[in-house]
C-alpha cells in the first residue's frame, strides 16, 4: 500500500524499505532555506516564529553529531560496498571543507548518511533525481559521484523558471539544478520524452528531414502541405515516397527545461515555499518509471511527488520530519484533491496512535518523539542543540499588542522523573522571562508524586489574561495529548480560539 512516513528518512530508510525496491527516488532537501522550510510553520497572523529559524540554521552546525557521522562514513562506504580509494577521497575532501566551510561539510555529511541509504534501496533499474541549487550543486555532484558512481551519471538538468528578480551587481539567478543519477547504467528505465520544436527546427524538418527505409528507399517527412510545396516537388523528383503527418513537429527534450514555477494565482499553490510545479515532477516520473513503478520522495513536504505518481498511476511512498506536512499538508492534500482515504488508499506510519505507538517511538528514535509530543499539542520544536538546558520547543500564543508570547516546553519520555525537572523548568522559564512553561511526559504520575508536581507548579502562580488566570506551569501526559487535551493559555498564534482553563 501506498505510505506517507513522519520522522528523519535516514532511520525509516534503514528500517522500514526493503533493499532495491523502489524503482524512481527524487528528492529536494532542504539547504540554505530557513525561511522556505519554515514556512508550514508560521502563525496565522502572518508573523515569522524567529526561533524556529534559528533552529532550522543550526541543524547544519558541525557540532559532535555531525563530527561522530563524518568518522564513521568510511565504514558506511565500505559497507555500501564503495571503493576504499573513493573513500580516502571523501576523507580528505571533508577534511578539507573543515577548515573552509563547516556548516557546508555539516550539510554535506548529513546527505551522504541518506544518500547511501537511498542507493541500498533502489533498484539496479532505478534513477536518482536530486534537486538543488547552484549554490551547492557542484558539491553534491562530487558526492553523488562518489556514492552512486560517476559511471552512473547521466544528466545535469537545468529547470530555468523564468523567476526575475532584481538584481544590482550579478546577472539573475532563475534556474535550479536536479542531478540525475541511475544506479547501474544501460540497465535503468528511461522513457524518451519530446517536446515542440523551435520554428528553425520545424523548416528544417520541412526542408529536408529524410529517414531511409531498410531497402534504401528514401521517406520525407512532412508536417505542413502548404509549407512544403517546394519540398515535396524536390523529393518527387528524386524518387521519395512522401509522408504526410499531422500535428507539430517534436524534438527529444533536453537538459534545459523551460517550466514556470507556481503562481501566486495558481490553483496549484499551497502556501508552501518550497512547493514544485507538478509539471515538473509529472515529467521526471514520465521519464524514468512506467505505471505501477514505486516512486520514492524521502523529503516529500507538501506532497507534490505523490500527487505527480498517483495520477500517472505509480505506487508511492514519502517521508517527511515535519508532522505538519504530513498530517496537515500532504494528508489534507490527498484526500481533497485526489479524493484518497488513509488507511483505504494510504496508511501514514511514524505517528503514535496510542501509548504503544509513542513508547515504540521513543525507543526508536527520542529525539523525534520529543519533535512528534511537540508538534502533536501544536508546538514549534527547537534543535538538537537548542533543545538543552530545559527547552525542547515553544507553543506561541497571542495576548494582543504586536508581539507573541511564549510557553517554553519540555518533554520527559522516561520512567524515572523526579520533582528536580520542576524546578529545572522554572529556572529556565525565569532565565528565558517567558510567561509560561509546559511539561510533557509519557505516563500519568502516581497520585502521590501527581500532588506534588502540582504543588511544585502551583508556586509559579497564574498568568492572567482579560480576568482568567493561566497557571503559569503545566503539565501533560502522553495518553492526554492522544485524547486531545491541550495545554491551557490565551489564543494560540494558529488561532483556533481562547483555550479554557484545564489542568491535569
Amino acid at each position: 500500500m501506498n505510505k506517507l512516513y513522519y520522522g528523519d528518512c535516514l532511520t525509516i530508510i534503514m528500517q522500514d524499505i526493503e533493499r532495491e525496491s523502489v524503482d524512481l527516488i527524487y528528492l529536494d532537501p532542504p539547504f540554505n532555506s530557513n525561511r522556505d522550510y519554515n514556512a508550514i510553520y508560521k502563525d496565522e497572523t502572518g508573523r515569522p516564529l524567529p526561533d524556529q529559524i534559528a533552529a532550522f540554521s543550526d541543524l547544519w552546525e558541525l557540532d559532535q553529531d555531525r563530527e561522530r557521522a563524518i568518522k564513521q562514513m568510511p565504514v558506511l562506504m565500505s559497507e555500501a560496498g564503495l571503493d576504499d580509494d573513493v573513500a580516502q577521497f571523501l576523507k580528505i575532501w571533508m577534511n578539507a571543507l573543515r577548515k573552509t566551510q563547516p556548516r557546508l561539510l555539516a550539510y554535506l555529511s548529513y546527505m551522504a548518511e541518506r544518500l547511501l541509504q537511498m542507493r541500498g534501496v533502489l533498484k539496479p533499474t532505478g534513477s536518482i533525481y536530486l534537486h538543488c541549487d547552484p549554490t551547492a550543486s557542484h558539491y553534491i555532484k562530487v558526492m553523488m559521484d562518489c556514492i552512486f558512481g560517476h559511471e552512473n551519471f547521466l544528466n545535469e538538468i537545468v529547470w530555468n523558471y523564468g523567476k526575475y528578480t532584481n538584481a544590482a551587481n550579478h546577472f539573475q539567478r532563475n534556474h535550479d539544478i536536479l542531478l540525475l543519477y541511475c544506479k547501474k547504467k544501460n540497465s535503468h528505465c528511461f522513457n524518451k520524452q519530446f517536446t515542440e520544436g523551435a520554428e528553425s527546427t520545424k523548416i528544417d524538418y520541412l526542408r529536408g528531414y529524410r529517414r531511409h527505409r531498410p531497402k534504401g528507399i528514401p521517406q520525407l517527412l512532412v508536417y505542413d502541405k502548404e509549407k512544403a510545396v517546394d519540398a515535396v516537388r524536390k523529393a518527387e523528383l528524386d524518387g521519395c515516397k512522401i509522408v504526410y503527418r499531422e500535428g507539430k513537429t517534436k524534438v527529444a527534450l533536453s537538459d534545459v527545461w523551460q517550466l514556470p514555477i507556481i503562481g501566486s494565482t495558481s490553483k496549484e499553490r499551497l502556501g508552501y515555499a518550497t512547493q514544485k510545479p507538478l509539471a515538473l515532477i509529472e515529467r521526471i516520473i514520465q521519464a524514468s518509471s512506467d505505471e505501477g513503478d514505486v516512486v520514492f520522495d524521502p523529503f516529500c513536504g507538501c506532497a507534490t511527488t505523490i500527487e505527480a505518481a498517483h495520477k500517472l498511476n505509480r505506487r508511492w511512498i514519502g517521508i517527511d520530519i515535519a508532522i505538519h506536512a504530513i498530517k496537515r499538508v500532504a494528508k489534507i492534500r490527498l484526500e481533497d484533491r485526489l479524493g484518497l482515504k488513509e488507511g483505504i488508499d494510504f496508511i501514514i506510519e511514524g505517528v503514535p496512535h496510542t501509548l504503544e505507538g509513542a513508547r515504540d517511538l521513543w525507543k526508536r528514535d527520542k529525539y523525534h518523539f520529543q519533535k512528534w509530543a511537540v508538534e502533536q499539542i501544536d508546538g514549534f520544536v527547537t534543535s538538537r542543540k537548542t533543545g538543552d538546558g530545559g527547552i525542547d520547543g515553544r507553543l506561541y500564543f497571542d495576548r494582543g499588542g504586536n508581539n507573541l508570547e511564549s510557553m517554553i516546553l519540555e518533554v520527559k519520555g522516561g520512567q524515572n522523573i523526579n520533582i528536580s525537572v520542576i524546578r529545572d523548568i522554572r529556572g529556565a522559564m525565569e532565565r528565558e522571562g517567558v510567561p509560561m512553561a509546559g511539561l510533557i511526559v509519557m505516563d500519568a504520575l502516581s497520585d502521590r508524586k501527581a500532588a506534588n508536581f502540582q504543588m511544585e507548579m502551583a508556586a509559579a502562580g497564574d498568568l492572567d489574561h482579560r480576568g482568567v488566570p493561566y497557571p503559569r506551569m503545566q503539565m501533560l501526559t502522553v495518553p492526554d495529548i492522544l485524547e486531545g487535551k491541550r495545554f491551557s493559555t490565551p489564543s494560540i498564534a494558529r488561532g483556533r480560539g481562547e483555550a479554557q482553563p484545564n489542568l491535569l
